[in-house]
């Protein structure tokens, strides 16, 4: 099984840039199915139900979320009958939504389960035990697990891509939107990356307008951030399943630009 995943999708700029390159994405890498970080899709903070029905449009089989989840009130309207978002697993009983999902897409199965971390992040449930809970009635249906792991701190990224070696088939870390050079295949079997990436703005501050994020820096006083426009880039990760064992076979970062894409 082919597999790609979408950093974080940033605003107009973010939504743009998958709608202009997902057919190259299903030329190059062929994959059977698509799953990107909608979280940030709508003005850069939640998603709505128009941008999701574009994206599904524009060949993504599945979205997830993060800490932004709730930041667009219209989500409250849709999102317990959207099969195909998943919001962190691990908030509080009786949040809206759903923390798990089986997407479907040219004639394969993937588990998709979205965690949130509880470093220099809102309070959340413990991230680890709902994993431990989510992942053995998942693998019943499918060995073919895809973990979106929405956290801060690097080191918790890593401590539970080591936890969940040999259970998913791939641990991927969103929400700094900067992307890492450390893919990799753990010795169980696990794909792992420490973050996706963002695909949006490329020439702001982690998608945001630069003078903002400066000002409230300078000044330590509160500064309104707006997404910012200009030349895009899109993050994202590559992974082949053995769909027989759930194992990585290979995980490729994916990363192109408007200058790269336009020298190219």
């Amino acid at each position: 099984m082919r597999v790609v995943f979408i950093g974080d999708i940033v605003g107009n700029v973010g939504r743009e840039t998958v709608k202009r390159l997902l057919p190259w994405i299903e030329e190059k890498y062929r994959p059977h199915i698509i799953i990107a970080n909608g979280e940030n899709a709508a003005g850069g903070r939640g998603i709505n139900a128009a941008i999701a029905r574009d994206l599904y449009d524009w060949g993504v089989h599945g979205i997830t979320m993060g800490n932004h989840t709730w930041d667009n009130r219209e989500i409250f309207d849709f999102i317990d009958d959207e099969s195909r978002i998943v919001r962190p697993a691990n908030l509080p009983p009786g949040t809206p939504g759903r923390g798990a999902m089986i997407v479907k897409g040219n004639g394969k199965e993937l588990a998709v389960v979205n965690l949130i971390g509880r470093t220099f992040l809102p309070p959340s449930d413990c991230p680890f035990r709902a994993a431990d809970e989510l992942l053995p009635e998942l693998r019943k249906r499918t060995k073919n697990v895809l973990v979106d792991f929405h956290a801060e701190a690097t080191s918790e990224k890593i401590a539970m891509g080591w936890y969940l070696d040999g259970r998913a088939s791939l641990v991927v870390g969103t929400h700094t939107h900067v992307q890492t050079n450390d893919n990799r295949i753990l010795p169980e079997g696990t794909g792992y990356v420490t973050d996706a990436g963002m695909t949006g703005p490329r020439d702001g501050v982690l998608g945001m307008e630069r003078e903002g994020v400066l000002r409230r820096f300078l000044t330590g006083m509160p500064s309104r951030f707006v997404v910012s426009e200009g030349k895009w880039i899109l993050s994202g990760v590559f992974v082949e399943i053995d769909e027989a064992t759930g194992h990585a076979q290979k995980v490729q970062l994916i990363r192109t630009d408007e200058d790269s894409w336009i020298a190219s």
